[in-house]
């Protein structure tokens, strides 16, 4: 039976790629199969030219073919469904097989649809524009040797060589702009004797010359107010460039202003109200009443001066500060002409609408094993925006996940749980001390935390851990931000243990030290790089340096203490920690077509009045955001595997050292359903032997065979603000002892399989 399904299968497939994908294309029209090829001629014979004109060129001629892949115009998927149903099926119109139709079917890119001629007229002007005046391009249809109503076209492009300037005249010194214009033109990098003529580069240079005066009190000029001239006779191959400004430019355009009047509105969620006006220090504050707002709030967030140059950064960086303070809905900030000044002036008028002060979020994690293990987890969160009327942001989270398993007996159906509370209190400045200076304490977080955790693992020990800290949060440019902790102290308590559990704490020494109750006083860094280049890459760095115990030990040193050291009666922890992860994600072909990949490590190790790095404190991998094959904590450390009666003994799959490594490919489905391929690798190992966990220790012989493998697909519903994402992971090679031999060592498919149901991209 099974052989007959295969045959079938088989067969289905034969006479599906028997079938025509040419039999409807019209007389005298060629099925569009690709870019065969596409050459540069340059007068030096290499075929090279600068990256972003050679990218310019290949952009015009990036048409994609029918199934291509990634959007390539030269390479394709070898099974054209869309264009087989085009070519072998009827549209019913109505029913199921139309459904069908409408989802499957492509229509055929004809070689008509590329306009190679056109684009051959786009090429030469990529040319143009970047110097090559002598340049030029042409085309060639090469019909397919099997079947001529198939075709690629191939391009051909000669540069000829690039037109550079002879010199560069700036604007004569006749006033005030004229001589602002060229101050800023001289300092440019790119006006000077000898660059390639490029109309973008030279586009670019208008723009930040217009930003440079729009932030001088300027504010109404515009880049189309600059013009060059370009004369290309006096030299061969040369050009003489010169500046000026646009002919019939409005007086009004080419004024300078200072900033006059600034009116604040304060307006409430519900609308209406009565209106109290205010005086400030950065002017009139009109705030509907009853409301709570704390009027020296408008004047941190308000940067612009009476009585000195407009400038636009000063009013894009009131916005992004009215922003930051999470309390408002709508922002609007509006400069008008103040005709009633004796000279140019600009009114400025700030409107902001209150959001509502609190907001719920709700949180879901699940995932499932192949071995009956279920562990789902939800987040509830109440944060108030507004607790004090100065933007204070006041959270409270509730967490809880747990885990049963299934197909056992009634008595084993609930196994653990994990269950906490966080309470956050958040001021928009930085609360520091005076030698940092006003303005930086503005554009700052301070956060204070309190947290409850709670974990129980029925078969062995319950645990335990509050925390206590505070911690700045800034932004030191459009692309870095840091936070850091200068103090936060944390309390574990193992509270109650299991015969079973205290019988294997009694013969693993590391173990029992990881697990014992303990103080950790730290302080942590944390610095983030997040930037996109471009629409088709981003980038993010985040290096996390942590330390615990250090202060205080020296602070017992120095006291003559000697030996082990305690706060309050307990033992208090000392260790260095550090974890960096990388996430990089690139646009392939067009469309919404990304691969991401991430790669993250993290090192932790005690000492001084510490053995073991605290439990807490330890790394682990497996679940929804790292080796999606394998459940939290399912993994390591190294090769070592627990013992087949511990059915629940994830407190020893911790480990000092991790390695982690993602790649992902998102693509869209239909709609807001994407879907995603992936492959996760990854492990945790110990930097100090552990005779009871055999195969635990990192070690280089043995880093890659000990390195976790495995795949797996995913679907994801992003509704903009959300995104519900569901992954099935697909082991393919474990560290440990399956009892199979060879790389792919996985008993079974089923066996292998690992289901997670969570919130939010992994990476």
């Amino acid at each position: 039976m099974k052989q007959t399904r295969i045959i079938l299968l088989f067969a289905a497939l034969l006479a599906l790629c028997s079938c025509s994908t040419t039999k409807r294309i019209p007389e005298g029209e060629q099925l569009y199969t690709g870019v065969k090829k596409f050459t540069i001629i340059t007068p030096d014979s290499t075929g090279k030219v600068v990256p972003g004109v050679d990218a310019s060129l290949r952009k015009q001629v990036a048409v994609a073919p029918n199934n291509a892949i990634f959007g390539s115009p030269y390479y394709r998927w070898p099974f054209p469904m869309g264009l087989w149903v085009w070519n072998n099926w009827n549209d019913p119109g109505h029913g199921l097989k139309h459904w069908l139709y409408d989802k499957l079917v492509a229509e055929p890119v004809l070689i008509n649809d590329g306009r190679p001629a056109a684009r051959v007229k786009m090429l030469e002007n990529v040319l143009a524009d970047n110097g090559y005046f002598r340049g030029g391009a042409s085309y060639e249809i090469i019909p397919n040797k099997k079947n001529p109503r198939k075709a690629k076209v191939s391009y051909n492009v000669a540069t000829g060589p690039a037109y550079t300037f002879s010199q560069v005249q700036l604007l004569p010194d006749t006033c005030t702009l004229h001589r602002l214009i060229d101050s800023i033109a001289v300092a440019d990098p790119y006006l000077r004797e000898g660059a390639r003529y490029s109309v973008d580069s030279l586009s670019e240079v208008r723009i930040r010359i217009t930003n440079a005066l729009r932030n001088r009190g300027y504010y109404y000029f515009r880049p189309d107010f600059i013009e060059y001239l370009a004369d290309t006779v006096q030299q061969p191959m040369k050009m003489a460039m010169r500046m000026m400004l646009a002919a019939d430019i409005p007086p009004a355009m080419l004024k300078r202003y200072r900033t006059g009047r600034v009116t604040m509105y304060v307006f409430r969620n519900q609308g209406g109200g009565e209106p109290d006006t205010f005086q400030t220090r950065r002017g009139t504050l009109i705030q509907m009443m009853p409301s709570r707002f704390r009027r020296e709030l408008m004047n941190e967030c308000v940067t612009m001066r009476t009585g000195r140059w407009f400038a636009v950064r000063q009013m894009n960086s009131t916005q992004t500060r009215l922003a930051r303070l999470g309390i408002f809905n709508a922002i609007n900030i509006e400069a008008e002409p103040d005709t009633t000044a004796a000279e140019p002036t600009l009114n400025v008028q700030i409107g902001c609408t209150f959001d509502t002060p609190l907001e719920f979020q709700v949180e879901v994690n699940a995932s499932s094993k192949s071995n009956s293990y279920i562990g789902p987890g939800l987040s509830l969160s109440v944060v108030n925006r507004n607790v004090f009327g100065g933007g204070e942001q006041l959270r409270v989270t509730a967490t809880g996940t747990y885990e049963w398993q299934t197909g056992k007996s009634k008595s084993s159906l609930f196994n653990s749980y994990e269950v906490g509370m966080t309470t956050s209190l958040s001021f928009p400045r930085m609360l520091a001390p005076g030698f940092i200076k006003r303005r930086q304490r503005n554009l700052n977080w301070t956060r204070f935390t309190l947290n409850w955790d709670l974990l129980n693992r029925p078969h062995y020990f319950k645990m335990a851990q509050f925390n206590l800290g505070m911690s700045y949060d800034w932004q030191s440019s459009r692309y870095s931000s840091h936070s850091f902790t200068p103090f936060k102290l944390t309390y574990t308590k193992l509270m109650k243990t299991t015969h079973e559990f205290d019988s294997i704490i009694s013969q693993n020494p590391a173990i029992a030290l990881s697990f014992m109750s303990q103080y950790i006083p730290q302080m942590m860094y944390t610095y983030v790089y997040d930037r996109e280049f471009g629409r088709n890459n981003t980038f993010n760095l985040q290096v996390t340096l942590q330390e615990a115990g250090n202060l205080f030990w020296s602070v017992y040193e120095a006291c003559g203490k000697r030996g082990e050291k305690e706060l309050f009666g307990t033992p208090f922890s000392q260790f260095l920690k550090g974890t960096t992860q990388i996430v990089y994600g690139r646009r392939l072909g067009v469309g919404d077509h990304w691969l991401v990949t991430r790669a993250a490590v993290g090192v932790a190790w005690a000492y001084g009045n510490s053995s073991q790095v605290p439990y807490a404190e330890q790394f682990y991998v497996g679940g929804a955001n790292s080796v999606r094959a394998w459940a939290v904590r399912d993994l390591g450390p190294g090769s070592y595997r627990p013992p087949a009666d511990q059915e629940n003994g994830y407190f020893d799959q911790t480990g000092t050292f991790k390695f982690e490594f993602n790649t992902e490919y998102r693509f869209p489905i239909a709609g807001p359903l994407h879907g995603a391929l992936f492959l996760d690798a990854g492990n945790v190992w110990l930097l100090k032997k552990d005779p009871l966990r055999p195969g635990g220790e990192l070690r280089a012989k043995t880093f890659l065979k000990d390195i976790a493998l495995g795949t797996g697909v995913g679907l994801r519903v992003d509704i903009s603000m959300l995104v519900l994402r569901g992954d099935l992971g697909i082991g393919l090679h474990a560290p440990y002892d399956t009892g199979k031999s060879g790389y792919f060592n996985l008993p079974s498919f089923k066996k292998s399989l690992c289901f997670h149901l969570a919130i939010g991209y992994p990476f």
